[in-house]
C-alpha cells in the first residue's frame, strides 16, 4: 500500500500540471488587454478635455454677446431721451435688443444641448470602459483564485497521503513492539536458565521500563509535534484566505467611493449649472421689466 501511494503523488502532480500552465498564462494576457484599455482610457479623457474647452470657449462668445448686446441697448435707451419721439425710439431699441437676444438664446439653448449629449456620451463611455476593465482583469480573478484552490487541494490532497501512509504503517511498527516483546521475554527466559538472580532480574526489568517509557514518551512528542504542525498549516490557510476576502473587500469599498465622488461631482457641476441658468433669466427678465 506504501508503494501504491508513492506512485500516486507523481499523478497528482501531473493532472495539475496544466491547471498551473493556464493560470500562469492568464495574468499575462490580461495585463495586455489592461494596459490596452488605459490607454484608451486616456485618449477619452483627452477628448472629453477638448470638448469641454471648445464648450467653454462658445459660452465666453456668448456671454460677451448678451454683454455687448445690454450695453448697446442701454446707450440705445439713454439717447432715446434726447430724441422728439421718445416711445418710439424705445420700443425700437427694445425690439432690436430682443431679437439680439433672441438669437443669442437660441445658440445658447443649442450649445446646452450639446453639452448634454456630450456629459452622457462620455458617462456612457465611462461605463462602458469600466465594464471592459473589470472584463479584462475577470481572467486575472479566476486564475488566482484557480491557483489559490489548486494549492489548497495539493495541501489537502498532501495531507490525505501522510494519513494513509502512517495508516498503512500502522501494522509494521505493531508487528515490530511485538516481536520487541516476545525478544525481551525471550531474554528474560534465559537469563532465568543461566540463573540470574531475583534482584538482578528486577533490576533488568526497571530498565527495560525504564526503556520502554522512554520509547513512549518519545512516541508522543512526535505525535503532538505533528499535531501541532498540522494546527500551524490550517491556521496559515484561514490567514492567507482572510488576507485575500480583506483585499477584495477593500477593493470593492474604494471602487464604492470612487463612484460616489464621482456622483457627487457631477451632481454638483449640475446644481451650479441650474443656478447659472436660473440667475440668467432672473437677469434677463429684470431687464425686460426695465
Amino acid at each position: 500500500m506504501a508503494a501504491s501511494l508513492a506512485v500516486s503523488a507523481p499523478a497528482v502532480a501531473q493532472s495539475a500540471a496544466p491547471l498551473v500552465a493556464a493560470s500562469s498564462l492568464a495574468p499575462a494576457a490580461a495585463s495586455g488587454t489592461t494596459s490596452t484599455l488605459n490607454a484608451t482610457g486616456a485618449d477619452n479623457a483627452d477628448n472629453a478635455a477638448s470638448s469641454d474647452s471648445a464648450f467653454e470657449a462658445r459660452q465666453k462668445v456668448l456671454d460677451q454677446r448678451t454683454e455687448e448686446n445690454n450695453y448697446r441697448y442701454a446707450v440705445a435707451e439713454h439717447d432715446c431721451y434726447s430724441k422728439f419721439f421718445v416711445n418710439h425710439c424705445l420700443n425700437k431699441a427694445r425690439d432690436s435688443m430682443r431679437s439680439v437676444q433672441a438669437d443669442i438664446r437660441k445658440e445658447q439653448l443649442a450649445l446646452d444641448g450639446e453639452q448634454r449629449v456630450q456629459r452622457a456620451r462620455q458617462r456612457d463611455e465611462q461605463a462602458a470602459l469600466k465594464r471592459a476593465q473589470d472584463e479584462a482583469s475577470a481572467p486575472q480573478r479566476a486564475a488566482d483564485d484557480a491557483r489559490n484552490a489548486q494549492a489548497y487541494e495539493d495541501k489537502q490532497r498532501q495531507h490525505q497521503l501522510d494519513q494513509a501512509q502512517r495508516a498503512a504503517e500502522a501494522p509494521q511498527r505493531s508487528a515490530n513492539a511485538q516481536a520487541y516483546q516476545q525478544k525481551q521475554q525471550q531474554h528474560a527466559l534465559d537469563q532465568a536458565q543461566r540463573g540470574i538472580s531475583p534482584s538482578q532480574a528486577a533490576a533488568n526489568s526497571q530498565a527495560y521500563d525504564q526503556k520502554q517509557g522512554d520509547f513512549q514518551r518519545k512516541l508522543d512528542q512526535a505525535r503532538q509535534q505533528g499535531a501541532q504542525k498540522a494546527q500551524e498549516r490550517v491556521e496559515k490557510q484561514q490567514t492567507f484566505e482572510k488576507k485575500q476576502a480583506d483585499a477584495a473587500q477593500h477593493k470593492a469599498d474604494v471602487e464604492a467611493r470612487q463612484k460616489q465622488a464621482a456622483e457627487k461631482a457631477e451632481q454638483k457641476r449640475q446644481d451650479q449649472l441650474k443656478e447659472q441658468q436660473q440667475l440668467e433669466e432672473q437677469r434677463k427678465q429684470q431687464q425686460e421689466q426695465q
